[in-house]
């Protein structure tokens, strides 16, 4: 089976992919397990504006030299293009301006060529190296928010998932901020293990007292 399938699950959105590589060599993680990468975004539009550019830019160029070969003149267009490409000194603005839009797009392309993408979709630890499984960060977020409040004497939460490192800053009203936090703290390392992210974050804490305790 070769595809892709979006679930809600409790904690929210997930995404699983299946692909059937039999001759691919397994590879293990830190845990075990096969190693998980990050996924990787499809790039549908910036690769179909690309490839309608070209298309249009060289079928046109394509399409007068083939009329040049059949005795036409040359479209006034292609004429134009080449005698100001003759005359124009290299330090010309418009020259300069065209070169630097044209190193901007080609980088703009290469970063996205380069990066994956998806940022806000986290791999979880599998079992089977042929199925990939990952979680958005706010649903992460959610479920460590979830936890976080049902501790006793936190009053509200505030939780960041990044890929390295959770932060979470909580507020208490009636308990020691220093108790709240060590069962705080034990509570949401606890919840992130059952998550079973591929690349376990760091956790940051944060517990403070809050104005009208």
């Amino acid at each position: 089976m070769d595809g892709r399938e979006r679930e809600e699950t409790g904690g929210g959105p997930a995404v699983m992919e299946k692909h059937a590589r039999p001759q691919d060599p397994p590879e293990h993680g830190s845990a075990g397990g096969p190693r998980a990468h990050r996924f990787r975004a499809a790039r549908r539009v910036p690769a179909a504006l690309t490839a309608l550019v070209l298309l249009v830019i060289c079928g046109a160029l394509l399409y007068d030299v083939i009329a040049v070969r059949a005795g036409r003149s040359a479209a006034g267009w292609r004429t134009r293009l080449a005698d100001e490409l003759a005359t124009r000194p290299v330090d010309d603005p418009a020259v300069l301006t065209g070169a630097a839009v044209a190193v901007l797009l080609g980088l703009w392309l290469l970063v996205l060529a380069l990066t994956p993408g998806m940022r806000g979709l986290l791999p979880l630890h599998r079992e089977d190296r042929d199925l990939r499984v990952g979680i958005e960060r706010s649903a992460v977020a959610r479920v460590v928010r979830d936890r976080a409040v049902r501790v006793a004497g936190v009053r509200s939460a505030r939780v960041a998932v990044g890929r390295r490192r959770v932060r979470v800053t909580a507020e208490t009203h009636f308990r020691d901020p220093e108790e709240v936090r060590t069962e705080l703290r034990s509570v949401l390392e606890e919840c992130l293990e059952d998550i079973a992210l591929a690349h376990r974050p760091a956790l940051n804490l944060r517990v403070r007292r809050s104005n009208g305790g």
